[in-house]
């Protein structure tokens, strides 16, 4: 793994892991014959479960935020690409996505059988697919690590690499939200939802947002100029590990594991479509 190079770091030590999280949420939640979720116009889950229905024969319908533009911005043309079917909801109603009456509205437009996945992806069977990280990083890795760490929008991620770390080691979240404290709530229950029963061995930053969602600021940007990485997610986390350790918050001669979420850029995706976006969507 890549080591991450700082002089705020001291005697902390952060290697990189590199790992798109949205194929692991979805692992477990491909053994359904049609899928509907949610998404905004530059949703990197939107674009992960449209390819996976395509590489799995599975029907896919994406419930948008906003209003329908044409032509498709280049994400959700790789989703329609991909033969997912495009549908949109105003902001107010997009807001309501996770209620009981909202969601009976979709199925009976879409029909019963439809499984229906929140924004995001994280469900029981995303935080499974996402606890099976910590155990390939072991041998991916020299030496042994205290620390894993991830950003948070959703919580599905941390939910999983706290329930799936060896005993000893702990999981540290970053939330990327302004007003995070509620995802605190959000990873027990998911790990509930999963497992039955919650892991004392995590905890999140609530203090590294930047403002909130998609926001920045001169010491973020000034960051991403030293470190050139996603700055929605992935820079906010680093920025909060780098700071830790200077306050020394993480004591000199931790070893931390940092997972760099998204997905890497490349040509082509297997649906014909560019590739290369990284909206932030929440993890």
């Amino acid at each position: 793994m890549e080591e991450l190079l700082d002089p705020g770091l001291g005697q902390v030590r952060v290697f990189l892991r590199h790992d798109d999280n949205k194929p692991r949420k979805l692992r477990y939640n491909l053994g359904h014959a049609r899928l509907l979720t949610f998404g905004g116009a530059y949703s990197n889950h939107i674009r992960a479960v449209a390819e996976a229905g395509a590489r799995h024969g599975i029907e896919t319908i994406g419930v948008i935020r906003g209003e329908e533009h044409l032509p498709l911005n280049p994400s959700l043309a790789r989703a329609a690409a991909c033969g997912m079917t495009l549908t949109y909801l105003d902001r107010a109603s997009y807001r309501r996505k996770h209620t009981e009456e909202l969601q009976a509205e979709l199925r009976a437009r879409w029909g019963e059988d439809v499984v229906i996945l929140p924004e995001g992806g994280s469900n029981a069977a995303a935080v499974r697919g996402c606890a099976e990280l910590p155990g390939e990083i072991d041998g991916d890795i020299d030496g042994d690590y205290d620390v894993i760490c991830c950003p948070v929008g959703t919580g599905g991620t941390l939910a999983g690499l706290s329930a799936g770390l060896a005993a000893g080691r702990r999981a540290l979240g970053f939330a990327v939200l302004k007003g995070g404290g509620f995802l605190r709530e959000e990873v027990a229950r998911l790990q509930r939802e999963a497992y039955g029963r919650t892991w004392p061995n995590w905890s999140i930053e609530l203090g590294y947002h930047f403002g909130g969602y998609a926001r920045s600021t001169p010491a973020l940007d000034a960051f991403v100029e030293r470190h050139p990485v996603e700055r929605i997610y992935v820079a906010k986390m680093l920025y909060g590990i780098v700071d830790l350790a200077r306050r020394g918050v993480l004591a000199p001669g931790t070893r931390v594991v940092a997972v760099v979420t998204g997905q890497p850029s490349t040509p082509v995706d297997a649906c014909g479509a560019p590739t290369g976006f990284d909206s932030g969507e929440p993890r």
